[in-house]
């Protein structure tokens, strides 16, 4: 991201009411409230918008492997993967706020055999990940987000 996509500038947030007080909660408490939902770990993610070029916020369960977070995208267990998983795709620089620190991390989609290591352990974190799988064909990737 470049210095006015840093937290700086404008940010659009999620057009779902619920994510946008939840993020809007979490980044004005500096981190220290808004972490959690339904008891999961929650993170903050800046991104770039494919089409648009506009910075756009969400709030993301995610889990951990070693220092990297793991982040599904589910998409409630749609066939139609999440809107940021396309704008990862297109652009895998992100900005991410866990709890009170503020980094840039870089997205990556896991592939079949890292996913089939990591998998159990979030379905055992948020388990409707496994019935989100179950009712779908889509395959639900998981996206691996390293410090930059």
């Amino acid at each position: 991201m470049t210095a006015e996509q840093d937290g700086n500038a404008e940010v659009a947030l999620s057009p779902a009411d619920w994510v946008a007080r939840q993020a809007e909660l979490y980044e004005s408490s500096g981190g220290t409230k808004g972490t959690t939902q339904l008891g999961v770990p929650c993170l903050l993610m800046d991104y770039v918008g494919r089409r648009s070029g506009t910075v756009r916020r969400t709030v993301l369960m995610y889990g951990r492997d070693g220092e990297d977070y793991l982040i599904v995208a589910s998409n409630g267990g749609s066939d139609r993967p999440p809107l940021w998983y396309l704008n990862l795709q297109a652009n895998p620089e992100v900005q991410l706020r866990v709890k009170t620190e503020r980094f840039e991390a870089v997205a990556a989609t896991l592939p079949a055999e890292e996913k089939a290591r990591v998998w159990p352990g979030l379905v055992e974190l948020f388990p409707r990940y496994g019935e989100y799988q179950a009712g779908t064909e889509r395959d639900i990737p998981v996206v691996r987000l390293t410090r930059a």
